[in-house]
């Protein structure tokens, strides 16, 4: 049984190729020394995760994910990571980029999250990318095989 599921909330989108993703974010964890003990993406609105973010976090702000770690253990990964199908599809189309590629950027941004990657100053939100980048390069090149 995968310890990674996907969930939707007021949306109706379905992740193409789900395993294959669960995959690819289980070794991404592993190739950081992390085991999965239950990771959820809860796929929603524009309207979904604001609520969250102001219920939440006290942002009254759009955001494309909210990430929540619910681990108790260093190298343990566990939470929830909310993220907002409609914002992600307008980040993809400002960035010029397939949507397929900037949802899995967000969701390996989430899994980074909960790894103790930060993205709160420049410096950091450098690494948070390059990590993204060679993350996103390991699923091309399985996705190639």
């Amino acid at each position: 049984m995968s310890q990674v599921h996907f969930h939707r909330e007021d949306v109706d989108f379905r992740l193409p190729g789900e395993q294959h993703t669960a995959d690819w974010i289980l070794t991404i964890a592993g190739s950081e020394g992390y085991s999965i003990e239950s990771l959820n993406f809860i796929f929603c609105s524009d309207k979904y995760l604001h609520q969250v973010n102001v219920t939440y976090l006290d942002h009254d702000t759009f955001t494309d994910i909210i990430t929540f770690d619910q681990s108790d253990s260093h190298n343990l990964l566990e939470g929830d990571i909310f993220i907002s199908i409609e914002r992600v599809k307008e980040n993809a189309h400002q960035l010029d980029v397939e949507l397929d590629e900037e949802l899995h950027r967000v969701i390996i941004h989430g899994v980074l999250h909960l790894m103790g990657y930060s993205d709160k100053s420049d410096e950091e939100k450098d690494r948070m990318r390059k990590k993204e980048e060679a993350c996103l390069s390991l699923r091309t090149s399985r996705n190639n095989l």
